[in-house]
């Protein structure tokens, strides 16, 4: 069952939200958004042309830490990798936390010069989430030019380990880290305005690996092959059925094995990603894989000819797993964002996804993930492009939503 996250009730008058615009400090952030987009889409360009693949976010990570240092906001990175940047609030013992992963799905080596189109960018992770980090740099600079105070502490956070095999370690760490303390999280991943993830898609990933002692094509023919052990388990895999609802996907992303087109490999794998609103189909589909992978390698063996010149070897292990949960719709985070859709007028839909809000969620912390304004598409391909217009939008959203779960401190007579 997913873990349902429940109203802080120590949370921050969020009534108060729909009044946020009313404080001439926050209409002062909110206006340098206005006249600061250029600025905000060259750092968007800036950030997508330094690489960042899966477990090498260094020197993206490096760069905006800069950008925040130089902004005038303390920031440190951790022993994760994570940009950690903190706004003070009056109260220091309880925090909200605003993030955009840094890491982008692409191999090193991927080409991702940015190349401009009017409003329109194209590159390799622009959007997914060059957007994101962009928005965060962004609304460090508008809150410092403002001068706000937040009532609860606000981090801004660039993390790590978002996409594939990164396995949420990033956010992992920053739960780990701040547990004691934390409300809310705010994360910004990829671009628009119209949907807000409340919902945290379970997932797991697992990679099959069949093993053998390989040979020539030619004077070996007939001993197992795992190449074939790999493709018989695959296709009884594909074949297993899945239900609509709780809707279940699986997909096979990765094949390889082998050395030469003439040589019996020694090797073979594959990776899989299973994806289900139900953990018992989550658990079901992995121990299909398993039965299938184990009847592949059974076939081959029943088929070979020489079996007397080895066997094969067999096993299935778990690369990563994300856990499932559900925000309240009584929550106080979603009201926030409720009230800032409303003063932006935008209207939003709840979706279920897999984001870096998963593990807050999990564990009962109020968390959601929305895009950080302007169109998309494309994510996750070489054609990935994001367009600028409505950026200004989801930047002031993001903006009163944050402040709306933090709450701002009063200014003080003089």
């Amino acid at each position: 069952m997913p873990v349902r996250s429940s109203a802080s009730p120590h949370a921050p008058r969020q009534a108060q939200g729909s009044r946020l615009p009313d404080n001439a400090r926050v209409r002062a952030a909110l206006d340098w958004f206005t006249t600061h987009i250029s600025w905000v889409n060259d750092q968007q360009a800036r950030i997508t042309e330094i690489p960042a693949p899966p477990f090498q976010e260094a020197q993206r990570a490096a760069a905006v830490k800069a950008l925040l240092a130089e902004a005038g906001l303390p920031v440190h990175l951790d022993k994760t990798g994570n940009v950690i940047g903190e706004l003070r609030g009056v109260n220091e013992k309880e925090i909200v936390i605003i993030a955009a992963h840094l890491d982008t799905v692409f191999p090193p080596g991927t080409d991702v010069k940015v190349r401009r189109d009017g409003a329109r960018m194209n590159a390799p992770g622009i959007s997914d989430n060059g957007t994101g980090v962009a928005a965060l740099l962004a609304l460090v600079r508008a809150v410092l030019f403002a001068h706000l105070k937040p009532q609860r502490t606000i981090l801004f956070i660039a993390d790590v380990g978002e996409e594939g095999e990164g396995n949420l370690r990033g956010m992992r760490a920053i739960v780990d880290a701040y547990r004691a303390k934390l409300k809310a999280v705010v994360v910004l991943d990829g671009s628009g305005t119209d949907h807000v993830t409340t919902k945290a898609l379970a997932s797991r990933r697992l990679e099959a690996l069949i093993t053998g002692p390989g040979g020539h094509s030619w004077s070996d023919f007939g001993m197992p092959n795992p190449i074939n052990a790999l493709v018989r388990g695959s296709v009884r895999f594909i074949n297993t059925k899945v239900p609509a609802s709780p809707r279940t996907t699986f997909n096979i992303g990765q094949i390889e094995g082998g050395t030469s087109v003439n040589s019996i490999p020694h090797e073979a794998r594959l990776k899989v990603d299973i994806r289900s609103e139900s953990e018992d189909e989550l658990a079901r589909l992995e121990s299909a894989l398993r039965e299938c992978i184990a009847a592949g390698v059974r076939d081959e063996i029943d088929s070979a000819r020489e079996r007397s010149k080895g066997k094969l070897e067999w096993k299935v292990e778990l690369l990563g797993s994300r856990p499932g949960g559900e925000l309240s719709p009584e929550s106080a985070l979603l009201a926030a964002l409720r009230a800032a859709d409303e003063f932006v007028g935008n209207q939003s839909r709840i979706e279920r996804s897999s984001t870096d809000a998963n593990i807050p969620l999990s564990l009962g912390i109020e968390a959601i993930s929305i895009g950080a304004g302007g169109n998309g598409g494309g994510a996750h391909s070489l054609q990935e492009w994001y367009d600028s217009a409505g950026r200004e939008m989801g930047l002031k959203r993001a903006l009163l939503t944050i402040l709306g779960i933090s709450g701002v401190a009063e200014e003080k007579s003089r």
